[in-house]
């Protein structure tokens, strides 16, 4: 059994909270690059360049890339060898959140209750999902989500009878809809399959993908190369000023469902594609 302090974890949590905010992966990088050399519209090149300045001046200045600093989303891969040893491992995510964004001074963006919206003060409580798993390591997957994205995310329980056409269409139905509101180029997460409380969390983590990983399930790589196609036919372009990159990625995350059902979820990211990874 591998003992594993919470003080560990709150400052890998901290740590974490910042970077991602101050800083785009380098796969999002590469691919606004690609996008900037692929986009026809001058317009569109013009906003593409001031994302990666935007970057640039961020991750140099430790300042956020957006003043949506989001909602923090905790993804956990806990070792059945692993001890927790201090507070519970949730108690030591929350701290990790409130540390950093009071150290990092990134906005304070969640609300206590859903109707009379008094802010927490302090960014939490953070989403956290627990998977556990062998061995005796603690992998930690975090996202900042912002509501711009979130917002236009949909779910759907579609008929088996609706097949991979039904799919293409509510994905690309659900872009359209969102248009501008979350800032693009996106990145398009699609939850198939599960139960409707599984594929919404399935479009999300598709989301952690690199951009750079193709799907290794051939069936449902050639689905997101012709969802991404479609959907930069659209037209909506970079933040929505038209052109030809309307989306950087689709990926795609699949899993068992029953014989009756077909659900599908559309999760939304942003150009700020935050997210990163620790494992203690």
């Amino acid at each position: 059994m591998r003992q594993i302090k919470t003080d560990k974890i709150i400052k890998a949590v901290k740590e974490l909270c910042m970077s991602i905010n101050y800083k785009l992966p380098q796969d999002t990088v590469e691919a606004l690059k690609k996008a900037l050399k692929n986009e026809v519209s001058a317009l569109g090149k013009e906003v593409l360049k001031q994302i990666l300045d935007n970057n640039k001046i961020a991750s140099s200045e430790l300042v956020p890339l957006c003043q949506d600093t989001g909602v923090v989303i905790a993804f956990i891969e806990l070792g059945q060898e692993v001890h927790i040893i201090g507070n519970s491992l949730n108690e030591a995510i929350d701290e990790g959140v409130r540390q950093g964004y009071k150290e990092g001074s990134l906005r304070k963006s969640i609300v206590k209750d859903p109707l009379n919206r008094k802010n927490t003060g302090d960014n939490t409580p953070a989403v956290i999902h627990v998977k556990l798993t062998r061995g005796d390591k603690l992998r930690i997957d975090l996202m900042v989500k912002g509501a711009g994205s979130e917002n236009m995310s949909a779910i759907s329980m579609l008929a088996p009878s609706d097949g991979i056409e039904g799919i293409e269409k509510f994905v690309i139905d659900t872009v359209r809809k969102a248009g501008a509101n979350p800032c693009p180029p996106i990145v398009v997460g699609v939850g198939i399959g599960g139960t409707f409380e599984q594929v919404a969390l399935l479009a999300k983590k598709a989301l952690l993908r690199p951009l750079n990983l193709k799907n290794t399930d051939s069936v449902y790589d050639r689905l997101e190369k012709k969802l991404l196609k479609e959907i930069n036919k659209l037209g909506i372009g970079p933040q929505g000023f038209g052109g030809r990159i309307s989306a950087l990625a689709v990926h795609i995350k699949k899993m068992p469902c029953h014989i009756a059902s077909l659900p599908v979820a559309v999760n939304i990211n942003c150009h700020v594609a935050r997210h990163g990874s620790i494992v203690l």
